[in-house]
């Protein structure tokens, strides 16, 4: 798919991975939907990029919210052809803490926002993308969402984090063969330690010692190398129903 042809909706888009992938899809020629909680930051940023960027406040979890959402890119570009789910959350709670058990709370809202948020996008985008007219290569669209190497080494306290990246790799082959029939392409990228708001509050020092972790290069990934990846997801039609580790060779160690 034309990166100059691409209309895409952004979860998370306000900030980290989903902004960077927002000024690709913009910088290259396409149009976005950021969709995120954070209002003034989207809208800043929509305002920022001009036109072909446009902002609506949504709620990954509600079908309502997300529905609306679509209305609205719809109503304003004509179609969607591409959804990049970058929304999500992080929680650090051990099984037995010191104040007792893991929060059952805190695990299911993080199962809520990372994972069925994410199959909530991509079960109503579905809708839309497969009545886009397909391209010269047969596709109507494509869809990529965000897991992270805790899904293959998570480590201690991160299990209900784990849990919700496991899932959206687990799930990433099954939609992407019941899409296949259909002309949409479905991926996963799991990132390594990235520099997101997720890190803002680390001291310089800390921050280094977490890059140095990796291997080559020896540092915090870029949000910029993550929307180069997307756009080679786009770009190349035969990347299809698999996750693939953009993370520098890290193997995270139990802590």
């Amino acid at each position: 798919m034309d990166m100059k042809q691409v209309v895409a909706l952004v979860t998370g888009g306000a900030s980290g991975l989903g902004e960077a992938t927002i000024r690709r899809i913009i910088n290259d020629g396409g149009k976005a939907m950021i969709l995120d909680l954070a209002v003034e930051r989207g809208e800043k940023l929509a305002a920022e990029l001009g036109g072909r960027a446009l902002f609506h406040k949504t709620d990954v979890c509600s079908t309502e919210s997300v529905q609306e959402a679509l209305e609205h890119a719809v109503k304003e570009f004509g179609f969607v052809n591409l959804v990049v789910n970058c929304a999500g959350i992080g929680v650090a709670e051990k099984v037995i803490g010191k104040k007792g058990p893991h929060s059952l709370d805190s695990f299911s809202k993080t199962i809520q926002i990372n994972l069925i948020g994410s199959f909530n996008i991509i079960r109503l985008t579905a809708e839309y993308l497969v009545k886009n007219e397909p391209n010269a290569g047969s596709e109507r669209g494509v869809i990529i969402s965000t897991a992270s190497v805790a899904a293959y080494e998570g480590q201690i306290g991160q299990a209900a984090y784990s849990a919700s990246k496991g899932g959206i790799v687990g799930m990433t082959l099954p939609i992407a063969r019941e899409m296949a029939t259909h002309g949409i392409r479905v991926m996963t990228i799991a990132p390594g330690l990235f520099e997101t708001p997720m890190f803002d509050s680390l001291p310089e020092e800390a921050r280094k010692s977490l890059g140095a972790m990796t291997p080559f290069p020896s540092r915090l990934g870029y949000p910029e190398e993550f929307a180069l990846l997307v756009k080679s997801i786009v770009e190349n039609p035969m990347l299809n129903g698999t996750t693939i580790r953009l993370d520098g060779a890290i193997r995270m160690q139990p802590r």
